[in-house]
């Protein structure tokens, strides 16, 4: 079972990267899908931030940004447009470790990376 069915059931398909899009403001995320779907998170809801990669590129997407809290998220393919702008923001989170981060970047084989984790409230 893959880290996509595990998040978000047997039915996810890699999405075509093409018609994708994320956007984010002050208060979370929300990733628009070429078939009109929409999944987000909330930054308040957000516990913790992975780069998942697979085996499948170049020719398909091979990195996505899995956002995942209190039992939402959504997973962001590398391609999608507004992920650039993204990535700061996700820098920005208190600890975002950046050398995981890197090492994501260099996979080419199915991995996941955590790169943040919300601290446990006290």
């Amino acid at each position: 079972m893959s880290i996509f069915s595990k998040l978000f059931g047997d039915t996810f398909k890699p999405p075509n990267v093409l018609l994708n899009a994320v956007t984010f403001d002050d208060m979370g995320v929300k990733r628009f899908m070429s078939d009109g779907r929409v999944e987000e998170i909330t930054w308040d809801d957000l516990s913790e931030v992975c780069i998942v990669t697979t085996d499948q590129g170049p020719a398909l997407d091979d990195v996505f940004y899995v956002l995942t809290g209190n039992g939402k998220g959504c997973a962001v393919p590398s391609e999608a447009v507004g992920v650039k702008e993204l990535l700061p923001r996700l820098q920005s989170l208190p600890n975002f470790n950046n050398q995981v981060a890197i090492q994501a970047m260099s996979s080419t084989t199915n991995a996941t990376f955590i790169c943040w984790q919300r601290a446990n409230k006290a």
